[in-house]
C-alpha cells in the first residue's frame, strides 16, 4: 500500500457557501464552510477510499499501524490538518495560540493558499496597533475601524499564518488552508452576526486572544524557490518549523523521489495520472491522499497543479528555515 486516497468531512459554517461543489463534494446544505480532506482531528476524521484499508479511517491506521507513516510514538497525534475553506461571508476576526499556549496536543500556526477570489475580495491579516497596551484599548472601545488591517487577494496568492497572528478571510475567498492539527480559536470580533442554530451572537473569546496575540505585527517574509523536475515547475512555498509546502505545476510527464515518512496531496486544478510500479491513479481535482513511506519513485503525468505538504524533518538548518516560532 502506497496512496491513501481520503474522502473529506464537510462543516457547516455560519459564513459558508456552496462553492466546494466546484471539488464534487456533495454538499447537504448551502452553508458549508470546510471540507477536512487530510484530517485525523477529533472534531473531524478522513476515511481511506482505496485499497485494503477502505473503510478505515486515517486516526485509526495512525495510532494502530504507524509503520506506515515511518512511525513514531505511540502518543503522538497525526500532525497535520488540510481543509479547503469556502468564505462565502467574512470569517471572524480571531488568533490562534502556539504549542506551549494550546490546550491541544499542537499549536495551530496556518497557511492559505488563494484557490479563487471574487474582485475586490480581501484578507484580515495582522493589525495596527504598537503594542499590547494599544491593542487592548482598541479591541475594548471596538475600534476595529483603527485595528484592523486588510490585504487584497487574488488567486494563486500564498499567505504564512503563525501561531498568535491576527487574522480572518474575507468574504469571496475560497482557500487551501494547510495548519498543524488543532482546532482551537480566539474570536476577538464576528461582525455581530447573529447565529441562526441558536438566535445569539456567536461567543467571543477576547481574554484569551489578547494573551496570544503578538504585538506588534510583522509580516513573515517569504523565502519562496522554483525549480524544473521534467515538466513540472516546482515551487516550495514554505519551509516552516512546523511544516513545508510545495506547489507543483505539472505539464507533462515528471519524475519523483520521495524522500520524507509521509507525504499529503491535494489535487487543485486539472487532470493528472500517478504511476508507482503497477499502480495506476487518475487524479483530478478535489481529491486528496497521502503517499506512505514505501513510495520510492513516481511519476506524474497530465495537466493540473497539486500541493505538497510534509512534516518540516528536523534536519533542516535554521538557514533553511523562513520562520521561527517565539
Amino acid at each position: 500500500m502506497t496512496v491513501l486516497m481520503l474522502q473529506p468531512e464537510l462543516h457547516n459554517k455560519i459564513w459558508g457557501g456552496t462553492r466546494l461543489k466546484q471539488f464534487d463534494y456533495d454538499l447537504a446544505t448551502d452553508h458549508v464552510g470546510e471540507a477536512w480532506v487530510i484530517a485525523a482531528h477529533s472534531n473531524g476524521v478522513s476515511t481511506v477510499t482505496n485499497g485494503k484499508y477502505r473503510g478505515r479511517t486515517l486516526t485509526q491506521l495512525w495510532d494502530e499501524q504507524p509503520e506506515l507513516f515511518g512511525g513514531h510514538d505511540a502518543h503522538q497525534a497525526f500532525p497535520l490538518l488540510v481543509k479547503i475553506l469556502d468564505a462565502h461571508d467574512n470569517l471572524s476576526i480571531q488568533v490562534h495560540p502556539n504549542d506551549k499556549q494550546s490546550s491541544e496536543k499542537f499549536g495551530k500556526t496556518e497557511s492559505w493558499y488563494i484557490l479563487d477570489a471574487t474582485p475586490n475580495a480581501k484578507l484580515y491579516y495582522g493589525h495596527l496597533a504598537q503594542n499590547k497596551a494599544e491593542l487592548t484599548k482598541q479591541v475594548e472601545n471596538k475600534a476595529w475601524d483603527k485595528l484592523l488591517r486588510t490585504i487584497p487577494v487574488q488567486k494563486g496568492d500564498f499567505f504564512y499564518v503563525p501561531a498568535g497572528t491576527f487574522h480572518a478571510l474575507g468574504a469571496g475567498v475560497l482557500a487551501l488552508e494547510i495548519q498543524q492539527s488543532s482546532d482551537t480559536t480566539y474570536r476577538f470580533y464576528d461582525f455581530d452576526r447573529v447565529d441562526a442554530t441558536t438566535n445569539k451572537l456567536r461567543p467571543l473569546q477576547v481574554e484569551e486572544a489578547l494573551a496570544v496575540t503578538k504585538v506588534p505585527h510583522v509580516d513573515p517574509i517569504l523565502n519562496q524557490r522554483t525549480r524544473m523536475q521534467g515538466n513540472t515547475i516546482m515551487t516550495r512555498l514554505l519551509t516552516s518549523p512546523k511544516f513545508t509546502i510545495d506547489k507543483l505545476s505539472v505539464r507533462g510527464t515528471s519524475h519523483f523521489n520521495q524522500h520524507h515518512p509521509y507525504e499529503l496531496f491535494n489535487v487543485i486544478t486539472g487532470k493528472i495520472t500517478l504511476t508507482h510500479d503497477d499502480e495506476t491513479y487518475d487524479l483530478k481535482k478535489g481529491d486528496n491522499f497521502i503517499m506512505l513511506k514505501d513510495t520510492g519513485n513516481y511519476t506524474l503525468d497530465g495537466k493540473g497543479d497539486i500541493m505538497v505538504s510534509f512534516v518540516t524533518p528536523d534536519s533542516y538548518s535554521n538557514q533553511e528555515l523562513a520562520y521561527l516560532d517565539n
